[in-house]
């Protein structure tokens, strides 16, 4: 059994095809999906701004080491695009990056 790494991943896409009432329901809940409630969860956090065109979840996924940032990224979309389809929002293409959190390193500013 390989060791568990923490990947924070950020999926990026765009909304497509949203109808009036789906336009109505995220203005009326983007002040909660702005800047200030971004948080890397399992659960996932979504972003996304008043102009509706662009979105992104931020993502904490605990996987195998072996597996890497590629199967991380590829749970994390897994997990957007369900999200997504279960608040029936549609969306195009996602795109992610992950960081590996285990193997980042840290620079620490020294003490004068």
């Amino acid at each position: 059994m390989s060791a568990q790494h923490t990947y924070r991943v950020i999926v990026r896409g765009a909304w497509r095809d949203l109808t009036s009432t789906d336009r109505e329901r995220l203005l009326a809940e983007v002040e909660a999906h702005g800047l200030a409630g971004l948080r890397f969860t399992s659960e996932g956090s979504l972003a996304y701004d008043r102009t509706l065109n662009h979105f992104s979840y931020r993502y904490e996924i605990v996987a195998d080491a072996d597996e890497g940032e590629e199967m991380a990224a590829l749970l994390a979309e897994d997990r957007a695009a369900h999200a997504l389809a279960e608040l029936g929002y549609g969306h195009g293409e996602l795109r992610s990056t992950a960081t590996d959190m285990d193997t980042m390193k840290i620079n620490r500013r020294s003490r004068r």
